[in-house]
């Protein structure tokens, strides 16, 4: 927990560090426990349901680790009419799994997600913590062929 003690020591332990703590316990555990939390809302001097609401709010964060690789498609507006709906077929077909589903190793979940902020980049997608714009179905089997590998 060293990251979200630099974090806190930063914002001077005031409720604006809740959204960067968020982050740094994502990326380093991939899931927010309820212990976590608890420290969080009392290091933040904030009530434990307001970290839970601004945890359950976000896409991003989860309560429970789903997959080794997190796959986010973008589905608002720009990034459906430059084609996010196949971008979506590519990933399920080159997956087997559905949206909201697990690959059966575990390594794979697809989830579709609001805006992430990168419209005239559209259409987007993030890995994990990792963003890819401008995507085409070649793309996303390359970019998924190298995930497999690792």
């Amino acid at each position: 927990m060293k990251e979200i003690t630099e974090i806190l020591k930063t914002y001077n332990r005031q409720r604006e560090a809740l959204l960067p703590c968020l982050h740094a316990i994502g990326k380093k555990y991939g899931r927010l426990t309820e212990k976590m939390a608890m420290l969080l809302a009392k290091e933040l001097g904030l009530p434990p349901t307001e970290v839970y609401s601004v945890a359950s709010f976000y896409s991003m964060f989860r309560f429970k680790k789903k997959a080794k690789y997190i796959i986010g498609i973008c589905m608002s507006l720009p990034c459906y009419l430059k084609g996010s709906k196949d971008i979506l077929a590519v990933l399920k077909k080159e997956l087997k799994i559905t949206t909201g589903k697990v690959s059966p190793d575990k390594k794979f979940a697809i989830e579709k997600v609001s805006c992430l902020g990168c419209c005239d980049k559209a259409p987007v997608m993030l890995v994990n913590e990792t963003r890819y714009e401008n995507l085409t179905p070649r793309k996303v089997r390359e970019i998924i062929r190298s995930y497999k590998e690792k």
